[in-house]
């Protein structure tokens, strides 16, 4: 039997089948309205929660506790009807994975709607740790800072109505490739996009959180998004700015990172913008943080600061900036 939510948001999608998500319908402006509170230490424990169980890997005892734990957080906050967990297995390097997509969806009653995502796997190898290259890691910043800030995020729509339909998703998978093999990334991303759980299903925008709660965090405009969405992604800095976030949202073009807004934007059109913590070196490729993919990857990385100011950002983007 399908859940609840898909017929109810299949409704929406419905509607906003004949309008094109497009860069171009996408147009902020202050309301003045009043605009929740983010809690960074709130969102902190959720990262200690996730990093508690162990190291998210597809197929351990604590990937499937993190479900589960992702789960209970969602029902309590969307409501069982609103929620939807994907389940699909995939074989790869000779293994099965039993892998699993989240979707909340808030403010059913507006058609038009808004997706922010994250990845919650965990790497399984530390392919740039000198001394335990081959073990998985904690993955507190990769993965886990993402989706802490929509856990909150999820805490304050359940208190606060939207203003839009905001559907938040939980990628699997993503970090399951071997170093260069892009083939075996974004899984979960590849699955939902390429087997829609609401046919027709089209947002008007979304937004991938990656790495966004590291120390000496700084997000520059990311190659990919500037393809996709450029006015998004520059009204979003501009709001940041103007929130006194200007030293990590940057105003510079940052490199082009694979990632899962890749897979969503090639597979189904919608316009994905990332935020996510990386610099374009002078030869043009992407650098990530030196803990990155390393045993390193640890509650000692989290900067309360940086998530403070993600989630300051986009609670304003939603409450008193995207039209109503």
């Amino acid at each position: 039997m399908k859940s609840p939510l898909l017929h109810i948001v299949t409704a929406a999608a419905l509607t906003l089948i004949s309008c094109s998500a497009t860069d171009n319908d996408i147009h902020f402006s202050n309301k003045g309205n009043e605009v929740p509170e983010f809690s960074s230490e709130i969102a902190y424990t959720y990262i200690e929660d996730q990093v508690a169980f162990g190291p998210r890997v597809p197929n351990s005892d604590a990937h499937r506790n993190a479900i589960n734990y992702f789960r209970d957080h969602f029902n309590n906050t969307a409501g069982r009807d609103a929620v939807f967990v994907q389940e699909f297995k995939t074989e790869v390097y000779g293994d099965t994975l039993q892998l699993f997509n989240l979707v909340a969806a808030f403010g059913l009653e507006h058609s038009d709607r808004i997706v922010l995502a994250a990845h919650w796997d965990s790497r399984p190898r530390a392919e740039n740790d000198p001394e335990n290259p081959g073990e998985p890691i904690d993955g507190a910043d990769d993965g886990g800072s993402g989706v802490a800030i929509l856990m909150e995020l999820a805490t304050i729509f359940a208190e606060y109505d939207v203003p839009v339909g905001v559907d938040i998703i939980l990628f699997d998978g993503e970090d399951y490739g071997e170093s260069g093999d892009l083939s075996n990334y974004f899984l979960g991303s590849r699955h939902w996009a390429q087997n829609p759980p609401v046919p027709g299903y089209s947002p008007r925008f979304g937004i991938l959180l990656d790495m966004v709660g590291g120390t000496g965090a700084v997000f520059p405009k990311e190659g990919y998004s500037m393809n996709y969405a450029p006015d998004l992604v520059n009204q979003i800095w501009t709001v940041a700015d103007e929130m006194g976030h200007g030293d990590l949202f940057l105003a510079e073009q940052g490199g082009a990172v694979s990632d899962d807004h890749v897979i969503v934007e090639r597979y189904t059109g919608i316009p994905m913008i990332n935020i996510i913590h990386h610099r374009r070196g002078a030869n043009g490729r992407v650098q990530f943080a030196p803990y990155w993919h390393t045993q390193n990857d640890t509650m000692e990385i989290i900067d309360r600061e940086v998530l403070q100011a993600v989630g300051d950002v986009l609670l304003e983007m939603i409450y008193n900036r995207i039209p109503g």
